[in-house]
């Protein structure tokens, strides 16, 4: 049984206190490797270690940062199967989506930065009658990213390659539940020859490890994809500190479906969008919202979609919904199912545990799950629960539609289904949510602000936005005579 190591100054250590944690493969809820178990020590050796390497990388000009950052998008890809077999193992998602969506898109992160950044204007001058303003932006110093365990490295290179190309040197924290393709990317930058320094991973639970990465005086901004309650501890944590901070957290995503959308490829969508990597992804719709002219027939044609998705071991190709990510995570999932009926919902399909022969038998699987007959105030609709289970519920127009979807405390994403685009529009900047898609789900331009209103984050990723994010701004003033 393999155990991990820290990455740390470009060499791979163990923790220093030799701790080491188990990690479960979900499909067959057996352990099948150890990740360490690191303590606020093996966090001073990183932060020390990045520290050191943060003024040759911060001078290194972009076009070096951006050779480093391609070099690595190249060597990701040239192992891209071999990533995805293990992110597969790692989160129990089908290996269909890991290799199309994870590994793929984590190389699209390394390579869209390290060229959209000598775009961006690391220095521009302002000039006005009495003045000439110079205004630098520059690197923070040492930042910390921390990623989840659904998207494991998409994530994980969606924080790092902007804080790199930024200037900045990175502490980053995997989830420990799917550590082992961050470990793998440690083997990637000492190929491609990142300075020793630059990137450092440490692994470890959120409240020893994470702690001690945000908590750390010379930690300068934090990046964190996460559950709600996570970001809020961490932003109450660092509060005095002011530390920047960039918090995406979770949602309670509708998808407003009007009577005149194109109904056929709504249907294809909106099952992928609800069921996508087992419900696991932030941005999966949960509350399906149908108006009122076209609910039955979509809950009877909705009901028969889901019901022959093939839930099944994750390294099969034929697989469409895969294993619960972690013990704790499906014993949640089947508590809102129970909690749902309490409440007076329907289960139209699904809402058991799976059992599957062979290696799958003692996996953590969940049929995908459709829930009518429920008010938009119960917790079963209020709540996140991130796993394979939606609710629908009808509307009347639009201005019913709106108020349902406002009605929660998240605000991350939604779509929008109608032909009628002017309506789209209008539903779309009433609907308070970070992204929305009309007509669409998951189509990405990473120039674009990422981010979620309310509950579901605080400040923005992508594009611009990240890159100020991790950098400083500074104006120089020069007063003409």
């Amino acid at each position: 049984m393999k155990s991990l190591s820290n990455y740390i100054n470009g060499e791979f250590v163990k923790p220093l206190s030799n701790n080491y944690l188990d990690v479960f493969e979900p499909a067959t809820g057996q352990v099948y490797c150890k990740v360490p178990d690191s303590s606020g020590d093996d966090i001073q050796l990183a932060v020390h270690s990045a520290m050191n390497a943060f003024p040759d990388w911060s001078s290194s000009s972009i076009d070096e940062r951006s050779s480093y950052l391609n070099t690595i998008a190249d060597l990701l890809e040239s192992r891209l199967d071999e990533f995805a077999q293990y992110e597969t193992r790692d989160t129990g998602k089908p290996i269909s989506l890991a290799k199309s969506v994870d590994i793929s898109r984590a190389v699209s992160n390394f390579r869209f930065f390290s060229e959209y950044g000598k775009q961006y204007e690391f220095e521009s001058k302002l000039n006005n009658d009495s003045s000439i303003n110079t205004v630098i932006r520059s690197p923070l110093g040492v930042v910390g990213c921390i990623s989840p365990w659904n998207l494991p490295l998409y994530l994980f290179s969606w924080k790092i390659a902007p804080a790199l190309i930024s200037g900045n040197t990175v502490v980053a924290k995997p989830s420990e539940l799917t550590p082992f393709t961050a470990f793998m990317l440690g083997e990637i930058c000492t190929s491609a020859g990142l300075p020793p320094g630059v990137l450092n991973i440490v692994h470890g639970q959120g409240n020893s490890t994470g702690n001690a990465l945000i908590s750390h005086k010379e930690i300068k901004a934090i990046s964190f994809t996460g559950g709600t309650a996570t970001g809020r501890a961490i932003a109450t944590k660092t509060a005095s500190m002011f530390k920047k901070l960039s918090l995406e957290m979770g949602g309670k995503n509708p998808a407003v479906i009007f009577s005149d959308c194109d109904y056929d490829v709504m249907l294809e969508t909106v099952v992928k969008s609800s069921f996508s990597n087992q419900g696991q992804i932030c941005l999966c719709s949960s509350r399906i919202m149908v108006e009122e002219n076209i609910y039955n027939k979509f809950r009877k044609d909705f009901v028969e979609k889901v019901s022959t998705l093939i839930v099944g071991d994750p390294i099969e190709d034929s697989t469409q919904i895969g294993s619960i990510t972690s013990k704790p995570h499906l014993d949640k999932v089947l508590t809102y199912i129970e909690l749902a009926k309490e409440e007076g919902g329907i289960i139209l399909t699904g809402g058991k545990p799976v059992s599957l022969k062979g290696r799958c038998e003692e996996g953590w699987f969940v049929e995908p799950t459709i829930i009518d007959g429920l008010p938009n105030t119960c917790r079963t609709n209020q709540e996140e629960i991130f796993g394979p289970i939606v609710t629908i519920i009808p509307f009347k127009d639009e201005a019913d539609a709106i108020d349902i979807a406002n009605d929660t405390e998240y605000g991350l994403s939604a779509t929008i289904w109608t032909k009628d685009l002017d309506k789209a529009k209008h539903v779309a900047r009433n609907i308070d949510a970070g992204v929305i898609w009309i007509n669409s789900w998951l189509v990405r331009d990473l120039r674009t602000p990422f981010g979620g209103m309310k509950q579901s984050g605080m400040g923005r990723e992508g594009g611009t936005e990240i890159l100020n994010f991790f950098t400083e701004p500074k104006n120089i003033c020069e007063q003409l005579s």
